[in-house]
């Protein structure tokens, strides 16, 4: 099988955006079609996968597998026989494993997909790699820095290709409102902001009490980095994306506020992430109460993104039509008599403006239309590039760099809420990319 190593300026170069000007500010847009144009490629190949961890999120891949012409699943691992069973019933074909290392040794194997508990995730990585085999893990990259570390650098040895499953790097309206960043749609940045609200306990049904760890594993710290490592990774890459540096320094709160059932890991967490710039980045998650949903929100002094939702807001909104000024007019009664004195302060409420979709017609990846924020969220897609990868056994620049990061940054913010501390980048775990 062919194993290439693009450079980021060779593959820039590749994709005719190099010239002399120098590179482009980021190259995530073209990384997508760079993706979409290798599939046309690789028509009639196969990657073979061993799916190893088959419950819920594997599962979710694996049904995203069956719809891609280029993926093939030989194999399927999980230590639970039920959820072996499940997938199986899906995969009949697929040679089924209890231990992952004969999984990952398989002969007819190319590549292998983790869908296993955080734990585990750099154990089976670095088994694979060594084994010359592709690797697709699930995000986050790993429980610990120094596991993050150490996955990095067997990587970088390998010659392997590698992904992990931050599926934003391949959503439509995360990549177009990057683009609007970088054309100064918005403005500067003077802000980020991250959420995530949910109202569960997080807690799965336990068939006997001998698997409540191996079940509920998010529940408890040595398997789990709790809603930083399962929530805020997705959202953490927005330092790096916009304000494309790394933060000086990072301090935060964690409890466990409201679910006190034994849990290890907090259910309530803010976390400040401060740049040199004086820019901060914020991620903020309570998991019993829902009402604010998610979002990633970047805050401009011309316009506001709100990422998950794909809509933009100006600060300053076109004017409506003269019909509707009128009527706007006549709503807010400025034609009333208007006051000699009045309070010398006045709230400053929320903008009631309507957003505009930063994408009005989509064409998701089965080549369908759509619009709005109602597409695929990027799964797909990230799937079905790295099965291309698989194949061709080029590895795509910056993926692995932009996971690493957000990795990191979540297990810094958990790091920070535990010592209950200001803490500082730490040198030893950067990486070039930035």
């Amino acid at each position: 099988m062919k194993t290439q190593n693009l450079s980021r300026r060779d593959f820039l170069k590749n994709m005719g955006v190099v010239g002399g000007g120098g590179l482009l500010l980021s190259s995530l847009p073209l990384l997508h079609a760079y993706a979409q144009k290798k599939e046309k490629d690789v028509a009639g190949s196969k990657a073979r996968l061993a799916i190893i961890g088959t419950g819920s999120r594997g599962m979710y891949h694996i049904n995203h597998l069956l719809q891609i012409p280029h993926a093939e699943i030989v194999a399927i691992c999980d230590i639970y026989q039920p959820h072996l069973d499940n997938a199986a019933k899906l995969c009949p074909k697929a040679k089924q494993y209890k231990d992952y290392n004969d999984a990952i040794n398989a002969p007819d194997v190319d590549g292998i997909l983790i869908s296993t508990p955080l734990h585990q995730h750099a154990p089976i990585s670095i088994a694979g790699l060594k084994a010359g085999k592709h690797v697709f893990c699930e995000k986050s990259m790993a429980r610990t820095i120094e596991q993050c570390k150490e996955m990095y650098e067997v990587y970088k040895e390998s010659g392997k290709v590698l992904y992990i499953g931050l599926q934003r790097l391949f959503d439509p309206k995360y990549l177009k409102a990057l683009e609007l960043i970088q054309n100064g749609t918005i403005g500067e940045i003077v802000g980020l902001r991250n959420f995530w609200y949910r109202n569960n306990d997080w807690r799965r049904p336990v068939p006997e009490p001998s698997l409540e760890k191996q079940i509920n594993w998010r529940l408890y710290r040595e398997s789990s980095g709790g809603l930083m490592t399962e929530l805020a990774s997705h959202q953490l890459q927005m330092g790096t994306w916009v304000n494309k540096s790394l933060p000086d320094y990072i301090t935060g709160f964690g409890d466990i506020l409201f679910w006190k059932d034994g849990r290890e890991v907090y259910d309530s967490v803010s976390v400040i992430y401060h740049y040199s710039n004086g820019l901060r980045m914020t991620f903020e998650s309570i998991i019993s109460n829902k009402h604010y949903g998610m979002d990633e929100q970047v805050l401009g002094h011309k316009g506001t993104l709100e990422l998950a939702q794909g809509l933009l807001y100006m600060e300053n909104p076109k004017p409506a039509p003269g019909i509707q000024q009128l009527i706007n007019q006549i709503e807010h009664k400025v034609f009333d008599s208007i006051p000699f004195a009045g309070p010398s302060w006045v709230p400053e409420t929320a903008s009631k403006a309507v957003g505009e979709p930063i994408l009005d017609n989509i064409q998701t990846h089965d080549g369908s239309n759509t619009t709005g924020a109602a597409v695929d969220d990027g799964s797909l897609a990230l799937v079905s590039a790295y099965c291309t990868s698989v194949i061709t056994g080029e590895s795509m620049p910056m993926l692995v760099e932009e996971a690493y990061y957000a990795s990191v940054l979540a297990l810094l913010g958990n790091k920070a809420m535990e010592e209950r501390s200001v803490i500082e980048f730490p040198k030893e775990y950067e990486i070039p990319y930035l």
